[in-house]
């Protein structure tokens, strides 16, 4: 059996978990989320806790009861706690704002980029050179971080550009004659 699939998952105060035969779906104070059940997963609720258990003995069923496990357990947290990316601008003149839905960012082009968020996710900038991306889906947060970073990857040889807030950049040394 998966050893992330033998963990039970605790469910807090003030979240409701709803197993139904075709999905789970995770409400709380910060969202709702649902996701699809497998066949292959036996999914069971005691008191304050989920369990999940290989519905038969195949590496498939085993698989995916640590995947399955490891979905909820994230959107048990999403819903309760929430989950953020922090960003960081490093150039010179290099600047975001939070308008709203939207995120203006000023990073070196002849025009400044806007980034539309979608419905669920909340954008800050505490100062202008940083960004926080809040959520209750793990992956969607982690999704919206990826493509504001690619905007203006961190360049090799200065580490301007936009990178994690806990990313290290190699610095490479430049060409000499």
């Amino acid at each position: 059996m998966s050893r992330v699939a033998k963990m039970a998952v605790n469910v807090p105060q003030g979240v409701d978990v709803t197993v139904k035969a075709d999905s789970i779906a995770v409400k709380g104070a910060l969202g709702a989320l649902e996701v699809a059940q497998s066949g292959l997963v036996k999914v069971e609720m005691n008191t304050n806790a989920l369990s999940f258990t290989p519905a038969n003995d195949s590496r498939e069923a085993d698989a995916m009861s640590g995947t399955l496990r490891q979905l909820v357990g994230n959107m048990v947290v999403g819903v309760s706690k929430g989950f953020e990316r922090k960003l960081t601008l490093i150039g010179v003149g290099y600047k975001a704002q939070a308008q709203g839905a939207k995120l203006n960012l000023t990073v070196g082009y002849s025009h400044p980029v806007v980034f539309d968020m979608p419905a669920g996710i909340k954008v800050e900038t505490p100062t202008p050179t940083e960004i926080l991306i809040k959520g209750s889906d793990r992956q969607r947060v982690g999704q919206i971080a990826a493509e504001v970073r690619a905007v203006r990857p961190p360049e090799p040889y200065k580490g301007k550009g936009i990178r994690y807030s806990d990313e290290k950049v190699t610095i490479k040394e430049t060409k000499k004659k």
